[in-house]
């Protein structure tokens, strides 16, 4: 079997992410390539695209979710994703027990003796009047039937598991700051999420698959549930085997991928890119190494926005008064400090409309 190393893996994982190059598609066909984009810090996808796409427009983003084509939901991990409305539609319902578990695994003490089928009834009677609510507002709407669970719990496991609802604009729109306000997926999008299958089969967990190898591929079983988080997805993969092509990694592991996917030259140049924070480039995976040097995994989820060079995470950076300020994790070549700094002013200049500018600081130890 063809053993594919760390450059392999993540000139592939640069390919299908669209940061080997820049693509030419419409927005809403990237969201929907990327599976998604982590969404919990509203204006970060803004910047994922921008890093992603040419010519990227963010107004034509905050129009895709006014007009509900894309949409703010819990989904993969229990965590805010921006996704596309036909795809929270029909992937829901497969996270639906994921969603469940770990909220509870959060709250189990505070909603021991609850029944979450009447809990899960009750919030859809108060949101049945079509009046978009806060989390604390639907849980205070409930609480005097259970008053032991305490409002955040019952927030909780309302909006991120039992009721599967949207977080409505202004919220996520191109530089606005507006709080969360939730109403069920099904009144915002004028359809109800698809249900499972009766007869047991997994076409949504094929599908999630199929999917996920497209913009994350070559990877392993363990690679696709750490981005979404469900349950049962070797069962799907087992059903699907021969539509599948099979690699090994360094450690051994198998990889599955899509025949026709892209797998670039080990050798093909990477262009520096600024990723936003909780970016799925790095949190979509189990073994995260194709991209991040185990030193630095903790990035990842701490928040930090990172820099890649030659395809890997090399430094973070932060705004600092419309100047995106660059931190080092390591020494950057001449020609590195040079890339990164053009393609830092093109930042600037995006979040600032032109006014910003960009300064490296010295490499940390």
């Amino acid at each position: 079997m063809t053993v594919l190393d760390t450059r392999a893996l993540n000139r592939a994982t640069l390919a299908r992410q669209l940061l080997l190059d820049r693509a030419d598609v419409p927005v809403l066909d990237a969201v929907a390539h990327l599976g998604g984009l982590q969404a919990q810090e509203p204006q970060e996808p803004f910047t994922g695209l921008w890093s992603r796409l040419r010519a990227f427009d963010p107004a034509v983003l905050s129009d895709l979710l006014v007009r509900r084509h894309v949409v703010r939901t819990h989904l993969m991990r229990r965590t805010v994703h921006l996704v596309t409305a036909d795809d929270a539609v029909a992937w829901r319902a497969r996270h639906d027990a994921m969603l469940r578990q770990r909220v509870l695994g959060t709250y189990r003490r505070e909603l021991a003796g609850v029944d979450l089928d009447r809990l899960a009834a009750a919030g859809r009677e108060v949101l049945a009047d079509g009046v978009p609510r806060s989390m604390p507002e639907l849980a205070r709407a409930v609480a005097h039937r259970w008053p032991a669970a305490g409002t955040r719990a019952l927030g909780e496991v309302l909006i991120a598991a039992l009721i599967p609802t949207a977080q409505l604009p202004p919220r996520g729109l191109w530089r606005t700051k507006a709080g969360v306000r939730n109403l069920p997926l099904a009144s915002w999008l004028g359809r109800e999420v698809d249900p499972l299958p009766a007869d047991g089969s997994d076409p949504v967990g094929q599908a999630l698959v199929r999917r996920y190898l497209a913009a994350f591929g070559p990877a392993a079983t363990a690679d696709v549930r750490a981005w979404s988080g469900v349950a049962g997805l070797p069962a799907a993969v087992a059903a699907m085997r021969d539509e599948l092509v099979t690699f090994r990694d360094e450690r051994g592991r198998e990889l599955l991928d899509l025949s026709d996917a892209p797998r670039p030259d080990p050798d093909t140049p990477a262009p520096p890119r600024f990723l936003p924070a909780f970016d799925n480039a790095l949190l979509g995976y189990d073994d995260r190494t194709r991209i991040v040097d185990d030193a630095h995994r903790g990035l990842s989820v701490a928040g930090a926005r990172v820099v890649l060079v030659d395809g890997r995470v090399a430094a973070t950076w932060h705004v600092d008064a419309d100047v995106v300020v660059v931190t080092p994790l390591r020494r950057l070549s001449r020609g590195d400090r040079t890339a990164v700094a053009e393609e830092g002013q093109a930042l600037a200049a995006f979040l600032s409309d032109g006014d910003g500018g960009v300064r490296i600081d010295p490499s940390s130890p």
